[in-house]
């Protein structure tokens, strides 16, 4: 016989029901963070990884890259597909997806409108705005036919061969020279399609205004706190893999594409994004269920998660998943080629950069900085980038000795009291030589900034600190102010030409904050630029490598093998090579997330 507790709870369901019906199924919201504040959301300006995560789930360049495929592949977005190109390599003709709609915004007034190829000539078009400063300028400038007709004096109002709609959905790009990576580019956030009307209602404020056709559009935005980014009702976006019908692929692979083979996207209804700075906050965050997934465990908080290489058993009981991701990434120390103390390209100033170079002890780096979860940088290069050679190994390895004998023959043998190398002095004899090395004001920096330390006195020489925040580190650097730091660089695009380009003389005051500016070096780039990958590419490739560890502007130092972890409740992860985000990929399990909660 029922009790009386049972018999009422019988009875509160039955009352509840229709209510609990008509609520329907909760939603599903996707919960993240970014690492530092946003910027402006405007492609045409924003550079900083956090608003790149944002631009590309707000806006739709042409093409993108297929999710799942390995190496990594692009299909159509914008563009039904990919292009019709050329014979000769210099025209490429896409075909605009029918029926996008810009997101609601009042500047329409009236319902939103729908993309068309003269969206894109405008979108791109702005990238050579001078007003805009833009830094994906770079992509199209000299390499667009006729183009200088716009570096003389701009207009939207002037129209060049290389960039015309021809009709309604026809968009035609011609360059004035081939270019191996052209499609990658138009991959880029950077290039997502914006609404020209949207852009002249607010005047310089258009970051302000994000107004794009991707899966999402923007919700709630408190700055530099909380973004709610919301699934767009009127996006097109389907998705379609090429792994789904290859069974060469990883079998996980194409179990999420059979999952999301021809499903419309996004998969949740909202991404609520916090701004996450601090590096505890964030592992304390995802341990307590917070965050769906954490990519890039801080080095300094390996040891919360992570045990003998492993997730902890405590971590994988919850359901816990660890996935080691090598990143297109190379961390890097660069020196400053027009410094007073270290740079230039005489025999004592190679000697002294050569011998920095020799100091730095990798195997003490990634087995106690990094915990295991990277490996040694021989190249500029990172695995998996078009040109990476796997055999390539670089001759200057750890070697403080050598460091020592090299110091002590090109006039730094002469020492302080305090045991420190001097200088050759101009003229005839020395004087005291200080290095100083620009860190992050972090906790990860001062932990990079022992590491150094310990190296360089182990070879006799002083070395200071200066810390500040990296933005103000890159803005003096490319201002040519800083002697030393440690970068690193995040592919745009897959090829080896975007880390080699770091180096290239003409980018100096740009990405080349080392300044570098050797002929040598400059030749072979411009002619390795040319190429498509292969032998003949490869070949000047080993020389500018040879080149880099000759006049050493740079340490290499590691890839980052990523250690990322997502919850049980996430489904269809999986983290790509270039892309910033899943997030338009990635579903949720409600009640699987639920019973973790209730378990907790």
């Amino acid at each position: 016989m029922p009790t009386r507790r049972s018999f009422l709870a019988s009875l509160l369901f039955t009352a509840l029901a229709p209510f609990a019906a008509a609520q329907g199924p909760q939603p599903k919201v996707l919960h993240m963070f970014l690492s530092t504040s946003e910027t402006g959301m405007d492609p045409a300006v924003a550079s900083d990884i956090a608003t790149l995560s944002l631009l590309e789930n707000l806006f739709d360049p042409l093409l993108r890259y297929d999710y799942l495929a390995r190496p990594v592949k692009l299909q159509g977005n914008g563009a039904k597909d990919l292009p019709e190109i050329s014979a000769d390599g210099l025209t490429y003709t896409f075909h605009i997806r029918p029926g996008m709609r810009f997101t609601p915004d009042p500047a329409f007034k009236g319902p939103p409108r729908e993309v068309t190829a003269a969206d894109y000539v405008y979108s791109i078009q702005r990238l050579y705005d001078p007003t805009l400063k833009s830094p994906w300028s770079f992509m199209f400038e000299g390499k667009l036919l006729g183009d200088a007709a716009w570096k003389d004096r701009f207009s939207y109002a002037t129209g060049i061969p290389g960039l015309q709609a021809v009709d309604r959905y026809t968009l035609r790009i011609r360059l004035s020279e081939p270019d191996n990576n052209f499609l990658f580019y138009l991959a880029t956030p950077a290039t997502g399609v914006v609404a020209r009307e949207v852009i002249e209602a607010y005047p310089g404020q258009a970051g302000n205004h994000p107004v794009g056709t991707g899966p999402f559009m923007l919700g709630d935005w408190k700055r530099s706190d909380r973004i709610v980014l919301v699934a767009n009702p009127t996006s097109t976006s389907v998705f379609h893999s090429g792994v789904a019908t290859d069974p060469a692929a990883d079998p996980a692979d194409r179990a999420i594409a059979r999952a999301l083979e021809g499903q419309k996207l996004p998969r949740v209804d909202k991404v609520d994004i916090k701004i996450a700075e601090e590096f505890q906050g964030r592992m304390l965050g995802f341990l307590n269920g917070e965050y769906d997934y954490l990519e890039q465990v801080p080095e300094s908080m390996t040891d919360m998660v992570i045990r003998n290489g492993k997730l902890k058993p405590e971590l994988t009981a919850r359901g816990m998943q660890l996935y080691r991701f090598p990143v297109l990434q190379t961390y890097y120390m660069w020196m400053n080629m027009e410094d007073p103390v270290l740079g230039g390209y005489s025999k004592e100033r190679v000697a002294l950069r050569r011998a920095i170079s020799l100091s730095y002890n990798s195997a003490e780096d990634i087995a106690l900085l990094k915990q295991g979860f990277a490996i040694k940088a021989e190249s500029p290069l990172p695995p998996g980038v078009l040109g990476y050679d796997p055999n390539y190994r670089s001759p200057v390895p750890y070697d403080p000795a050598m460091a020592n004998a090299l110091l002590d023959r090109f006039g730094y043998d002469k020492r302080d009291p305090d045991g420190f190398r001097r200088q050759p002095k101009a003229g005839g004899g020395t004087e005291p030589l200080t290095l100083q090395m620009s860190s992050e004001a972090t906790v990860g920096g001062r932990l990079r900034d022992e590491l150094w330390r310990k190296c360089l006195n182990a070879v006799g020489l002083r070395v200071v600190f200066k810390s500040d925040k990296k933005t103000e580190i890159i803005k003096a650097s490319r201002l040519g102010k800083v002697q030393m730091f440690e970068s690193n660089w995040i592919a745009d695009f897959p090829d080896g030409d975007n880390f080699y380009q770091l180096l290239y003389g003409p980018n100096a005051g740009r990405a080349n904050y080392a300044r570098f500016n050797l002929p040598a070096y400059n030749e072979r780039y411009e002619q390795a630029h040319a190429l498509k990958d292969g032998p003949e590419r490869q070949k000047l490739y080993f020389e500018m490598n040879q080149l880099i560890h000759a006049y050493n502007p740079w340490v290499p130092l590691t890839h980052v093998l990523s250690a990322d972890i997502r919850q049980p409740w996430l489904k269809n992860y999986k983290r790509h090579p270039v892309e910033f985000t899943q997030w338009r990929y990635l579903d949720v399990d409600v009640a699987e997330r639920t019973r973790a909660a209730r378990g907790k």
